[in-house]
């Protein structure tokens, strides 16, 4: 199973319909839409339908109940006209032509690409196509607030339109989106009040449990599917806070930002992805946990943004031969591979080496669980950290900070971080001191890989430098060469410190055209 088979699916019309199915929903039973509540974030809930441990249940009652607060989402951006300098870099991608008197397709005349280029030279290039796309998504207020995914909602300019149930139709706004989790929060202004659909708990579900989905699958509105929850907790490597419910239900094109629905009515995860290895449903899709998207909405509501806790740790998982080699019983937990310099982390005490074990009182099973459990901690709050070092159990407080994209890219890599100057640097820990035999008392960060092509390859910079300063500004970490490199962004020249073997020279690296 490869990343790249997971699609995320919002259906285009015509020719690209089934390219966009990259963006579909998982995680649900029926297709419904019911990612909303009506007034708040819970709802009373309806009485549930039977359904776990008795007959096979109906679900019609849900879908009427639930139906008329799913929307239809489609989004209308404008391309942009390439350059014919744009277009030769691009290279292999064929140039658009007005339709000939046969119609679009091949030209009965042949002729190729000279063929083409006759053309273009005299009637020039056929203004570029709107991209137009479908998905879903469920009204949770009154006011018209809507949830969906953020690849649904689109990129920033797209035009985009919602379709009740009653086929009434209005422009909606983004209040804000939140591109790693693929959520989205966007708004209609109405007169009347409008239906809506309440969040349950997705923490409830069990393994076996039936859902519905409603959405919009290749346009088809109002569509209801049904299945059973097949698994939880999935990571499919669609971002770094992966949680995914597995479900049966039927998810294709178009029910992206759809609800999954349990059988009291209400919603428990956003339909959001799908496994495909020919872009159609097979039974194995991937929702949003309500539970996740609660906290997420909420801060967009707020303030359109999220702002997430930082540590200032690299993480991985604990195999069963890291456990035995750490003293551990079972392979749980998340193990500190590396502490970033100067974060809170290293304030309160960790070390590399440690394995986290509890956060505020939640045992972390597995390393995938903790950035999703740090993430939800508000800024400035002291979190308990219960951690295992040489075999003893020990308790910290830290408190955390506020995660800047610098710093979780920073987290993610394990301490290293890429730029636009074509470089990645890591932080000198003893495995990197191995690889490029470096002295223990050196200090600054190491060059670990280097772009061809790139202002730091024009300059020879090479893997196993170790840059000492950036502008003059020396630098210990890589969160300090982050901020010495930002600083510096505005600059033609970037001026660096290099040690190599025993002699340490200044190198400018010159930002290319």
């Amino acid at each position: 199973m490869t990343y790249s088979r997971f699609l995320f699916p919002r259906s285009r019309f015509i020719t690209t319909l089934c390219t966009s199915i990259v963006l579909a929903g998982a995680s649900s039973l029926w297709a419904l839409d019911i990612f909303g509540t009506g007034k708040s974030a819970e709802a009373p809930a309806q009485p549930a339908v039977s359904g776990r441990g008795g007959a096979l249940p109906s679900l019609a009652d849900v879908a009427k109940r639930v139906s008329p607060a799913v929307v239809n989402i489609s989004t209308t951006q404008k391309p942009e006209r390439s350059s014919r300098s744009e277009r030769g870099e691009r290279g292999e991608r064929r140039r658009q032509m007005p339709p000939g008197p046969f119609g679009p397709g091949p030209n009965p005349f042949g002729g190729g690409e000279e063929f083409e280029e006759f053309f273009r030279r005299f009637f020039g290039d056929r203004p570029p196509s709107p991209q137009r796309s479908l998905g879903s998504g469920f009204l949770i207020s009154e006011d018209g607030y809507i949830i969906t995914n953020n690849h649904v909602a689109g990129e920033s300019g797209a035009k985009i339109t919602v379709r009740l149930s009653d086929k009434e139709e209005y422009e909606a706004k983004v209040i804000g989106n939140d591109e790693k989790t693929d959520l989205a929060l966007i708004k209609i202004n109405v007169k009347h009040n409008l239906p809506t659909v309440p969040l349950g708990k997705s923490a409830d579900l069990q393994v076996g449990d039936w859902v519905i989905a409603i959405g919009n699958p290749f346009g088809l509105e109002q569509t209801v599917t049904a299945g059973i929850v097949s698994a939880k907790g999935r990571v499919i490597n669609a971002g770094p806070y992966d949680d995914f419910i597995q479900t049966d239900a039927s998810i294709n094109p178009g029910n992206s930002g759809g609800p999954l629905i349990n059988l009291r009515g209400e919603v428990i995860g956003i339909n959001t992805a799908i496994f495909s290895q020919g872009g159609g449903n097979i039974g194995i899709g991937f929702a949003i946990p309500v539970d996740q998207a609660k906290s997420i909405v909420n801060q967009l509501k707020d303030k359109g943004k999220v702002t997430r806790g930082w540590l200032g740790v690299a993480i991985q998982s604990v195999t069963p031969e890291l456990a035995k080699s750490f003293g551990l019983k079972e392979p749980i937990g998340a193990l500190v591979a590396e502490v970033t310099s100067g974060g809170p982390a290293e304030k309160a005490g960790l070390q590399r080496g440690d394995v986290i074990t509890t956060f505020n009182g939640t045992t972390v099973k597995d390393s995938h669980e903790l950035p999703a459990l740090v993430a939800r901690t508000p800024v400035g709050d002291k979190a308990e950290v219960v951690i295992l070092r040489n075999g003893k159990e020990q308790n910290y407080s830290v408190k955390l900070g506020e995660l800047t994209d610098q710093q979780a890219k920073a987290d993610q890599r394990g301490g290293e971080s890429e730029n636009t100057w074509g470089m990645t640097v890591a932080n000198l820990s003893s495995d990197a001191a191995r690889r490029f035999q470096i002295e223990k008392a050196q200090k600054g960060v190491v060059v670990t890989e280097v772009a061809p092509d790139s202002p730091a390859a024009a300059s020879n910079i090479q893997p196993g430098d170790i840059v000492e300063e950036v502008n003059r500004q020396p630098v210990r970490s890589v969160e300090e060469f982050e901020k010495a490199v930002t600083a510096a962004k505005e600059k033609e020249t970037l001026l660096m410190l290099v040690r190599r073997g025993n002699a340490s020279t200044f190198f400018a690296l010159r930002k290319q055209e």
